[in-house]
């Protein structure tokens, strides 16, 4: 009995075993049907989120080299259900979507726009193809300062001279007075200044309501700070993707929604007749430095300056009037050079950064002349100067990059409405990346949830 009580229990204990083992070996089995149900259902999204986004905006890509998923789906309204939708379609089973967070080209400062221009010029050309302009940036920056400077000592010379006048009760003589008359220049439309003979100023214009910086924009999402970036756009690089997609007053074959779209950028007029006579008030502004700096040094023209003075100054003889006199003639002779040089690179020739006595152009007896039908002067090319398209990258360079985006997504939505017929085209729609939540039933009473990101990179 004791032998079959022992025999017994041994079959019992290895039945239980047995069972364990039977439920252990299920479920493990159970667990890997789950995952691989789950491993399923994720490829299925991946695959359909994958299809999405490969029906990006052909055009755009074409154009501009930019990948973005248009939100909209050519009915210019926004909404996540039709985004929801695609992935319904192209997804399998039963799987719910909802979009997590989501980044369209205009959100945060224009980031996922900067960060494929930053993708693609580095892939196309590499960082060091702006190392050698590195060393000009602080000189642009340099340049904008002493601009700066230089118009408050302007100001400050103009107020001098009137308490001057005032305390003396005079005034100085309005013939032959350059001081005068490059005043008069000041306030009088640039372009009749410097435009080249045979060219018009494009008549062309856009309404504000139409473009993207005027507008109130559609928002995304989420916080996409664990997903990394396209790389650090340099303002150079994207000062350089601008002049190769974009053109200018200088180039000759315009097509687009405004003919000067780099001069829009920089003014964000809405017209090209006003961007223009910004950007050419600015080089100005710009040339005005180096021409002052360098008058300053030429012991030659300080004296054509200081005959002048005298002969404006002799019927008041008040040595402080003309000494102030002698440095009002250097300012507007330094500003009658900048309009000459405007004119120069506006036909296409070039303009040295630093002024010498072989480069200097505007001869005194023709300062009085400037801007009136006996002038005839277009401006020289100096081989060793730069061109109008520089002065431009230095623009870009120096003002505020967010802004120039935004912009430049607004000449882009412009240019694929108008242009290559995309009619309800909006950048603001434009999807760059997103992450989606899901939920899937694998069986009965289990449920899965999991999220999937892409983004073009």
């Amino acid at each position: 009995m004791g032998k079959k009580e022992c025999r017994g229990e041994v079959t019992a204990y290895l039945s239980l075993i047995f069972i364990l083992f039977i439920t252990f070996i299920g479920g493990i089995m159970e667990s890997a049907s789950i995952q691989i149900a789950k491993n399923y259902r994720r490829a299925d999204t991946n695959r359909a989120m994958e299809c999405v986004f490969a029906e990006y905006q052909k055009e755009l890509l074409e154009e501009y080299d930019i990948f973005a998923l248009d939100g909209g789906y050519e009915t210019g309204r926004y909404s996540r259900q039709k985004v929801t939708d695609r992935l319904d379609y192209y997804g399998v089973g039963s799987v719910k979507h909802d979009v997590e967070r989501i980044r369209f080209l205009t959100d945060k400062g224009c980031g996922d726009f900067l960060g494929q221009v930053s993708a693609y010029m580095e892939h196309k050309y590499g960082i060091d193809a702006v190392k050698d302009m590195l060393d000009m940036t602080s000189v642009w920056g340099q340049q904008e300062e002493r601009a700066e400077d230089y118009a408050e000592e302007e100001d400050s010379w103009q107020e001098s001279m009137e308490d001057l006048l005032e305390e003396n009760e005079s005034e100085l003589p309005k013939e032959n007075n350059p001081i005068t008359h490059i005043g008069q220049l000041k306030t009088s439309p640039v372009l009749k200044l410097v435009m080249p003979r045979d060219r018009n100023v494009s008549e062309k214009s856009v309404r504000d309501e139409e473009m993207l910086a005027f507008r109130e924009q559609n928002q995304g999402y989420g916080d996409f700070s664990d997903v990394s970036e396209n790389g650090n756009l340099t303002t150079l690089l994207f000062g350089e993707y601008l002049l190769e997609h974009f053109k200018s007053f200088t180039d000759t074959e315009h097509t687009s929604t405004l003919d000067y779209e780099l001069e829009y950028m920089l003014a964000g007029k809405n017209s090209d007749k006003e961007n223009l006579e910004y950007v050419i008030r600015k080089i100005i502004f710009f040339r005005f430095v180096p021409n002052y700096a360098y008058i300053q040094t030429d012991s030659e023209m300080k004296a054509e300056a200081e005959t002048a003075a005298l002969a404006l100054c002799t019927i008041l003889a008040v040595p402080a009037i003309t000494e102030a006199a002698v440095q009002g003639i250097l300012l507007a002779w330094a500003y009658g050079e900048s309009i000459m040089d405007v004119r120069s690179l506006l036909k296409g020739s070039r303009v040295p950064l630093v002024k010498s006595k072989e480069s200097w152009q505007l001869q005194f007896s023709k300062l009085l002349t400037l801007g009136t039908e006996e002038d005839r002067s277009e401006g020289r090319d100096d081989e060793n100067g730069l061109r109008y398209s520089e002065y431009l990258r230095m623009m870009l360079f120096l003002a505020k990059r967010d802004t120039v985006a935004l912009r430049s997504l607004g000449i882009i939505e412009q240019n694929m409405r108008k242009l290559y017929g995309q009619p309800y085209f909006r950048a603001d729609y434009c999807i760059g990346k997103m992450e989606i939540r899901s939920v899937c039933s694998l069986r009965k009473g289990i449920q899965y949830q999991y999220k999937t990101y892409y983004g073009y990179q």
